[in-house]
């Protein structure tokens, strides 16, 4: 799979592919083994065999190769996900199915990653999810909860549906937050706290969507928008 790097020339030749690869692997092995603020762009220069200029010449900075790790786990689950997504109609289910891929997917990188949230506040960051950075993974992961919740059973209301994947996906970064703290074995305890918040989000979505509940859907937006025009 070709990673995004906007370093990098468009076209790259086999050859140039396999060395920005093995560069990109040698960096995901030392932050890994190291973690990420411990490792330097020499360090993976020598693991993977090249000189420290041809390393900077693919990769720009160790953030270009986050970046490229965020790209990659993205579009590595887009086409199972909607290939999945099309056997389930109950929206508890479908959203499952989404944070379960998310998590999956991030597993073999669970140190590591827990090491990048500290990043994860500052939307100056280029590693905060929030960053402008970022913004295109953002987005895609965004669009999943979208088909997520537009294939669902539950009938949302008009005013809630244009911004509810984006508060599914906030839903998502808390739960992945808590997993990737999760001392308890195999993580159960994300486990059986995904498993009881999603029970009690979907309850609150249909709730949603009764009339008397109009007042507070408007007041819960008017919030929402305050809070990102900060």
């Amino acid at each position: 799979m070709t990673m995004t790097n906007t370093t990098l020339k468009d076209r790259a030749t086999p050859r140039a592919e396999d060395t920005r690869r093995r560069i990109y692997d040698a960096a995901l092995d030392l932050f890994r083994e190291k973690g990420f603020e411990q490792t330097t762009m020499r360090d993976i220069a020598s693991k993977a065999g090249v000189a420290l200029g041809a390393a900077y010449y693919y990769f720009s900075s160790k953030d270009a190769i986050v970046l490229a790790f965020y790209h990659e786990l993205q579009q590595s689950s887009h086409d199972e996900i909607l290939k999945s997504l099309s056997g389930y109609k109950k929206l508890k289910d479908r959203i499952r199915l989404v944070l379960d891929k998310r998590i999956e997917l991030l597993a073999p990188n669970r140190k590591f990653c827990a090491a990048l949230f500290r990043h994860a506040p500052d939307s100056a960051d280029p590693l905060s999810p929030f960053s402008t950075e970022t913004h295109a993974i953002r987005e895609a992961a965004v669009e999943h909860m979208r088909i997520a919740m537009e294939g669902g059973d539950v009938k949302v209301p008009g005013d809630l549906k244009p911004r509810l994947p984006y508060l599914l996906w906030l839903y998502q970064m808390a739960l992945i937050m808590f997993w990737l703290y999760d001392r308890s074995p195999n993580q159960q305890r994300t486990q059986r706290l995904m498993e009881k918040s999603l029970g009690l989000l979907v309850n609150l979505l249909r709730i949603s969507a009764l009339p008397l509940m109009k007042p507070l859907r408007k007041a819960a937006l008017d919030l929402l928008e305050t809070a990102e025009a900060q």
